[in-house]
């Protein structure tokens, strides 16, 4: 198994209290598994994502343990974290396109972030150029400085980046939200390839886009407000949904090609704040089938081979 989180919580500090972004977050992942990780804005999908390379000095690590790979990894620990990162756990962040140094040529970073890795970067030349050529980008973009590339390579020259030490995890953050259509698609199938040819063994996608993640990823992981909704095979959480917020979140989406005039039905209300979270079920307040017993928070129990839900009434259907 690549990947066991067992009971994660990871709060934000602010001058008004912690913001309980992660609270009591359970999941695996499995060798040369992708998994989807989808949810509204806020629900605690970058934050699962960076906790898991621990990036972000305002996070705090309140509980729960991550292991890769059998190891425990140190997320609450920094400095301990730092020789992991890029060799073990990599990531591609959010926006980043704007995460490479404008003074700075494309092979002239690389390098330094070889070096800084112990790494010569000599003894990389040659398989950075094969990478290079896998997601469609001549060697020449080594001598060519940010400003000189388009969205789409830059995008590219980060995902190579970020996989040439060969992590055994690699977590995508949102790495299509800025491109257009074709771009999208082709960015998400070079990294399914990387998957595929063995540059990272495991990957969790963390993305809004339900139906870009169900074309490329094996599993899918719903969240809502800092908490697990559902997890299951990507083809099961789309066709058969056993969570009400999946449910709703997918019947948000428009449907490519449909004609009926119908109007998109959104999700009524806001997610609660995380600085005082309710109780129990998080969804409860927007839910149609909310009824007494969600007061109290639902396990999330196992109701097809694969597939886990967080509802109450999941087994009564």
């Amino acid at each position: 198994m690549s990947l066991q989180v067992n009971d994660l919580k990871v709060h934000y500090r602010t001058l008004r209290g912690n913001v309980h972004a992660l609270d009591g977050v359970t999941f695996s992942l499995e060798d040369g598994e992708i998994m989807g990780l989808a949810g509204e804005s806020g629900c605690g999908k970058s934050t699962l994502g960076k906790s898991l390379i621990r990036l972000d000095s305002r996070m705090h690590h309140a509980g729960g343990s991550v292991r890769l790979d059998g190891r425990e990894m140190p997320i609450a620990d920094d400095k301990a974290m730092v020789p992991l990162r890029f060799h073990e756990v990599s990531l591609i962040p959010q926006y980043a396109m704007s995460a490479l140094n404008p003074t700075r040529r494309i092979g002239r970073m690389i390098d330094e972030l070889l070096r800084a890795r112990g790494v010569r970067p000599a003894d990389k030349a040659d398989e950075l150029r094969r990478r290079l050529e896998l997601v469609g980008l001549e060697p020449d973009v080594l001598r060519r400085f940010p400003i000189e590339l388009s969205g789409g390579m830059k995008q590219r020259v980060v995902m190579v980046l970020s996989t040439l030490l060969d992590p055994s995890l690699l977590i995508a953050d949102e790495v299509t939200s800025a491109l257009d259509v074709s771009t999208q698609r082709s960015v998400a199938e070079s990294l399914v390839e990387f998957r595929d040819r063995g540059y990272v063994r495991s990957m969790v996608f963390v993305t809004h886009d339900v139906s870009l993640v169900y074309q490329i990823a094996d599993t899918i992981m719903v969240m809502y407000a800092g908490h697990v909704a559902e997890k299951g095979p990507a083809a099961s959480i789309v066709s058969e949904p056993r969570h009400p917020y999946t449910r709703m979140l997918l019947s948000a989406l428009p449907e490519v090609g449909s004609t009926s005039g119908e109007r998109l039905q959104g999700i009524p209300g806001t997610p609660p704040g995380l600085l005082d979270p309710p109780t129990g079920c998080r969804f409860r307040a927007r839910c149609p089938m909310a009824f007494d017993k969600c007061v109290e928070r639902p396990p999330l129990v196992e109701t097809a081979p694969g597939h886990w839900s967080a509802c109450w009434k999941t087994g009564e259907e």
